[in-house]
């Protein structure tokens, strides 16, 4: 593994992410770094060849699928934060500002890869896609077929992203001249409770329906395409990533006297039980064990109580942020950083892998090294090649815009 991660792409960016990071719009948070890393590497465990995941990572691997979930709950307390400061101050939130930033994050690297995907049909690793159309409005996560369309499918949760990018405005404004935070909280409750009523009611029809006939045949994909993958079922991490958010903005006294022990071992306690209703599959045993097919208590209850787990665990740890700047752990700042470009490439880097190598040479812990090596180099490529440049230019047109205001509020001169 030293052989690959000593290459001049990860040399350079060792070198120069400390400096390239400084533009970035939230300063850089150890324990959101180290929640982010975990997550990105849970997500390539759970695309990782079965051939090529050691002893050591098989009881993890039928989980690993919850890095999803816990990048949810990151991006919800990022944009959070970025739509409610404003507001706390008074202000009403620069919606340009906003989309400009997250357009200029988000859309340079994934229509690379796009394009990548859409010239390039040996790269992909399902035998077909959803149609373009699909990827560039972001709404490829409905209707999702796995097994048939499944080229570039983990694409899915930035179409929930994006989706939440327009609603969570929408409702802020809506609330922004409220003093009350009651209504707010009351809407962000409703929306994990809607999510749960309708999993509820989509895994009666679809999965209940199929189980009474005894026709397990298909039904982890039956569950990714109406269940896993839409909008409406998996807005529970953001929802709690975003109260987060308020809870630090709009209730400091109650921020700075909470207990990070407290709140990391509730955290750990949530995440235990989550997985336990993840793991309980009770009549779908027989099903396939290796898709997140989770049992009607698991799909109803598992992402909102996993999504809170992680959202008090990520509190604990922006508590004891000067503890952690202090002793961060080797590599995790690297890999978050890595971490979008990371979540792009990594399936199509893996497949190549096993075309160019062969997926007969790439097992145990052998395979693992050369997955994950030849993906954080080529994720090392596009950030510096594209998501570098773009952050910069970002960065630059804020500024700007920053300063025009200021000249043309009589700041300034």
């Amino acid at each position: 593994m030293n052989s690959v991660v000593s290459n001049p792409i990860t040399t350079r960016l060792n070198a120069e992410l400390p400096v390239a990071t400084r533009a970035m719009p939230v300063s850089r948070s150890a324990g959101a770094d180290l929640l982010r890393a975990l997550a990105i590497l849970l997500v390539m465990l759970w695309h990782l060849p079965t051939t090529a995941t050691p002893a050591l990572l098989t009881g993890l691997k039928p989980y690993s699928w919850i890095g999803v979930d816990l990048f949810f709950v990151l991006s919800g307390y990022l944009i959070g934060t970025q739509l409610l400061t404003p507001i706390a101050r008074g202000e009403r939130p620069d919606l340009g500002a906003f989309y400009l930033r997250r357009s200029l994050r988000i859309l340079p690297a994934f229509l690379v890869v796009l394009v990548l995907y859409t010239v390039l049909p040996a790269l992909w690793e399902a035998p077909d896609m959803q149609p373009l159309w699909r990827f560039l409005t972001f709404t490829m996560n409905f209707d999702l077929a796995y097994q048939l369309n499944g080229t570039f499918s983990h694409a899915w949760s930035l179409c929930v992203e994006a989706q939440f990018y327009l609603i969570l405005p929408l409702i802020l404004l809506l609330f922004g001249r409220i003093r009350s935070a009651t209504p707010a909280l009351a809407v962000a409750i409703l929306i994990v409770l809607i999510g749960m009523v309708l999993r509820s009611a989509i895994w009666n029809e679809v999965i209940g329906a199929r189980l009474e006939m005894g026709n397990y045949k298909g039904l982890g994909f039956l569950y990714l395409k109406d269940i896993y993958y839409p909008t409406y079922c998996r807005l529970d991490g953001l929802v709690f990533g975003v109260l987060l958010a308020a809870a630090k903005i709009f209730w400091p006294k109650l921020w700075r006297h909470a207990d990070s022990r407290v709140m990391f071992t509730g955290g750990a306690v949530s995440l235990a039980a989550s997985l336990a209703l993840a793991a309980y599959r009770g009549a779908l045993a027989p099903a396939q064990a290796h898709l997140p097919t989770l049992s009607l208590p698991g799909a109803v209850a598992a992402y909102p109580l996993f999504a809170f787990g992680c959202t008090l665990i990520l509190a604990s740890l922006i508590k004891a942020e000067a503890l952690l700047s202090r002793w961060r752990l080797p590599g995790a700042t690297l890999v978050a950083a890595l971490s979008y470009s990371l979540y792009l490439t990594h399936k199509l880097v893996m497949h190549l892998d096993g075309l160019v190598i062969g997926t007969d040479r790439l097992q145990g812990w052998t395979g693992l090294l050369v997955y994950f090596g030849t993906s954080l180099v080529a994720a090392g490529a596009l950030w510096l090649v594209i998501e570098r440049p773009f952050l910069r230019m970002r960065s630059g047109i804020l500024a700007r815009s920053r300063s025009w205001t200021m000249r043309s509020n009589g700041i300034g001169k």
